[in-house]
């Protein structure tokens, strides 16, 4: 089910917390933390009753190979952990990929390719990723998890099973014991309402009302339609506000979910749209991605290790699995190739200017390094969006060369207003860590800030900082929202 449904908020959410904090009153802590696990278990089954097979025969599997690999000298664990980490890519590359190769091998040969009704498993990517990194932890460390529950509960837990943040078992292990062990901080409670409320609103207020003109532009050109030079951009603003909301929006909601529950998260969303180089902009979006894929590809790869180009080869690569790993599809390819050929600029520009920098000025301002940035980052989203390169390729011919529009694009005035609202929201405004005081920086995200204070953003008088006039702004808020749920839409993030 849907964080922004009422299904989620009307029922699961309120049973979930009342057999958790019912059982830790009757002073059955660990219960409380298996009631978890099973709401968890519940909320994934929701989805697709026969997909949570899959999910705990991965959980069952990857438990055994940890132990397996803790337990056992080396080299053998060494081919225990290449065992797990090939069972987990196994899993991911018959759900997500087999159709695709497969059909570009046959459409190779001249053949054509009759797919197989594979139905892609919702949350496979992040929970194959997630315990990919589990085993890898393992070897390195010689420990694994021996409380099957609590191993369950830090794949399954909901807010991040199905479309993360990425966590890791050493960030989650030490929360799980203190469930066992102490009461909730209240502090946390009311913290984790007020991420989840901004979280919902970015959703369902933003993001969702952005959706119609990217929908209709894309949409269009990827059936041959060519949007013209204004619908063009309107299509790919739009997207552009719209992903970043939606994204930014769960990431609050699954901290936010997280915190009712006492447990921290990560930070996975930092105002990215706000970055000066292409490599600041993978430092603020999706962090945890980013540093998967630094921890668990870049680095086994070669790093830094054996000179200048082959740490450009390597990041380039890394990139290239990071857009392959979004979806299966030569639109995904093209986009992670594209990231990956900006990274790599972006590092050699830094390598030429070394040295001379400190002795000439700053040639190109800071707001032209943000512009040209989200200029970029735009541009691949075209490719990130569009269904197919056909459509991703007229796309780019409207934006530069025009032409004239297919048929017109109308947009209500109201739209116009949400794409102005969500521009000043993405380039100027605080991003939620710095609202609420939770962390922005992934290393400290498990250190719980001090209760929320609304800052001098908008040079409120300090009578306005209270908890009473939070709490009546966020219950507003959460009222707008809720009112709008009858027309829930899933996660952009969802289909990866």
């Amino acid at each position: 089910m849907l964080f922004n449904s009422y299904p989620f908020l009307c029922v699961f959410l309120p049973l979930t917390l009342l057999a958790f904090y019912g059982l830790r009153r009757l002073g059955w802590l660990g219960l409380s933390v298996a009631s978890l696990t099973l709401a968890s278990i519940a909320f994934y089954a929701y989805w697709k009753p026969p997909d949570t097979l899959i999910l705990l025969g991965s959980i069952g599997f990857n438990f055994l190979v940890a132990r397996g690999i803790a337990r056992v000298p080396a080299p053998r664990s060494r081919w225990l952990l290449i065992l797990g980490v090939c069972g987990n890519l196994a899993l991911l590359f018959y759900f997500k990929y087999f159709n695709f190769i497969a059909g570009n091998l046959v459409a190779a040969l001249g053949e054509h390719y009759r797919a197989l009704r594979i139905v892609l498993p919702i949350g496979i990517s992040f929970f194959t990723f997630t315990q990919i990194a589990y085993l890898v932890d393992c070897y390195r460390s010689r420990t694994h998890e021996a409380n099957l529950v609590n191993y369950g509960l830090f794949v399954t837990i909901f807010p991040h099973l199905i479309a993360g943040p990425i966590i890791h078992h050493a960030q989650m292990r030490p929360q799980f014991e203190e469930l066992r062990r102490h009461a909730v901080d209240h502090e946390r409670i009311k913290m984790g309402i007020l991420i989840f409320v901004i979280g919902l609103a970015k959703k369902v207020l933003l993001a969702d009302n952005l959706v119609a003109g990217a929908d209709a532009v894309f949409n269009a050109a990827d059936h041959g339609a060519a949007p013209g030079f204004g619908p063009s951009w309107i299509g790919v603003i739009s997207y552009t506000l719209q992903i970043y909301f939606d994204f930014s929006g769960y990431s609050d909601m699954a901290i936010g979910l997280a915190l009712l529950f006492g447990l921290r998260l990560p930070v996975n969303f930092d105002s990215p749209y706000k970055s000066r180089s292409i490599i600041e902009f993978w430092r603020r979006w999706h962090i945890t991605l980013s540093t998967w894929l630094r921890d668990y590809l870049y680095i086994p790869l070669g790093g830094n290790r054996h000179g200048e180009l082959m740490r450009l080869r390597n990041i380039f690569v890394t990139m290239l699995l990071g857009g392959i790993w979004h979806g299966a599809g030569w639109t995904f390819v093209v986009w992670g190739a594209l990231h990956g050929s900006y990274i790599v600029a972006n590092h050699a520009l830094l390598l030429r200017g070394k040295g001379s920098a400190a002795a000439k000025p700053e040639v190109v301002p800071p707001w032209a390094k943000q512009a040209i940035t989200l200029l970029l980052v735009m541009i691949a989203w075209v490719f990130f969006r569009a269904k197919t390169l056909a459509g991703a390729w007229l796309m780019l011919r409207a934006m530069t060369a025009g032409s004239a529009p297919a048929r017109p694009l109308f947009m209500s005035p109201a739209f116009y207003v949400w794409i102005a609202i969500g521009t000043v929201i993405a380039l100027f405004a605080p991003n939620t860590q710095q609202l609420t005081r939770y962390s922005a920086r992934l290393k400290d995200a498990l250190r719980l800030p001090p209760a929320p204070a609304l800052p001098a953003l908008l040079s409120q008088p300090p009578a306005l900082a209270q908890t009473p006039v939070i709490a009546l702004i966020c219950g507003l808020v959460f009222a707008l929202a809720f009112a709008q749920l009858w027309r829930p839409a899933i996660f952009i993030y969802f289909n990866f």
